[in-house]
């Protein structure tokens, strides 16, 4: 990390507040240098937390408010009752350019909603995706939409396909990444009206990365591509699954190894392989969904994450900025928005 940089953080979201948030902030400075920390909260509760740690003093500042956004708050609510929470302080030090990112362990509709509303989307993106790297048995791969759009249109799953290509390249490291669409079967003739239309378009542009296909379901689990991209209902159910086949897995393994003295045996012999086994599936080391598309950088930890899953947090929002990621996306819709495959394509659907 190079770039001088000042990340705003919620003190307040998620199920512990300060006692996770201020902790997970002297995790992250170790591997930050040069980052400052906007806390925004009520300073009672923070700063007898962050008198623990006199190196993270030195490089932060705590923004003082009583108000919070409860983890139950509709949405819309908390928009109109939330003017002076900790949430939209954080969100509106990023439009006044006093911070470069802000992350949260809030309410995610509120979040979304709030930074949609002051953020607003970056030229060209007509709605931000929620997005997050899941790990496979290739390695890690990027989903998106994961609930923030119900409902979408072709153009709009375009348009996530650039998000996530521009993440695999300039985040994750992939020169020319791989990116499909997340469907019923792989046969250009299933699935529904707007996925079949966005693989016709995405078969005629051209988008930093390759183009493979369909994708399905199972292919996720199985790295099959770098980027999967998909409509917020479909892919807030596959990260439900995953979330719940995970820990099904988990709890299985451990009855099994209780299940009798060999069985115990067994496991204290296979311990060391247990423990990396869990290291590579820690759903700590992959927090962060980001809500990508926004004119401005904001990721939602989990609520319930310890201080290493939201450190993972405000590492993915520091890397985000120090790679340019908005600047990259911006540029990735000029070109794709002047090429003629584009708007012959999106003409001839809108016409149909």
């Amino acid at each position: 990390m190079s770039t001088r940089q000042t990340i705003a953080l919620d003190a307040m979201g998620g199920d512990f507040g300060p006692d996770v948030v201020i902790p997970a902030a002297e995790l992250a400075r170790a591997d930050l240098p040069g980052v400052h920390f906007a806390i925004f909260g009520d300073e009672r509760r923070i700063n007898p937390v962050l008198s623990r740690y006199p190196d993270l003093c030195r490089v932060c500042t705590v923004h003082h408010t009583e108000k919070m956004i409860a983890n139950d708050e509709k949405p819309s609510a908390a928009v109109r009752s939330g003017k002076d929470s900790s949430m939209r302080l954080a969100i509106e030090a990023v439009k006044n350019g006093d911070a470069g990112s802000v992350v949260s362990a809030g309410n995610t509709g509120a979040l979304m909603a709030m930074s949609k509303l002051i953020l607003k989307s970056l030229p060209g993106i007509t709605r931000p995706a929620i997005a997050s790297v899941f790990p496979t048995m290739r390695g890690r791969t990027l989903v998106l939409d994961l609930g923030a759009n119900i409902a979408c249109d072709a153009e709009l799953l375009v348009q996530f396909a650039v998000l996530g290509t521009v993440y695999a390249r300039v985040v994750m490291g992939i020169e020319n990444p791989t990116f499909g669409i997340l469907n019923v079967g792989s046969e250009d003739m299933k699935g529904h009206e707007h996925v079949r239309g966005a693989a016709s378009i995405l078969s005629n542009v051209q988008l930093p990365g390759r183009y493979h296909g369909f994708v399905e379901g199972n292919d996720i689990a199985y790295g099959t591509v770098d980027v999967v991209v998909t409509d917020g209902f479909t892919g807030n159910v596959a990260l439900k699954v995953a979330e719940g086949v995970a820990k099904m897995s988990s709890d299985y393994t451990k009855r099994a190894f209780k299940s009798s003295p060999l069985a115990m045996l067994g496991g204290m012999l296979a311990m060391p392989a247990l423990k990396r086994l869990k290291k590579s599936l820690d759903p700590r080391f992959y927090n962060g969904g980001m809500f990508l598309g926004l004119d401005g950088v904001c990721i939602k930890s989990h609520g319930g994450m310890d201080e290493i899953g939201f450190a993972n947090a405000i590492r993915v929002a520091a890397g985000l900025v120090e790679n340019g990621f908005n600047r990259r996306v911006a540029y990735e819709i000029e070109q794709l928005m002047n090429q003629e495959a584009f708007i012959s394509s999106v003409s001839a659907q809108a016409i149909s």
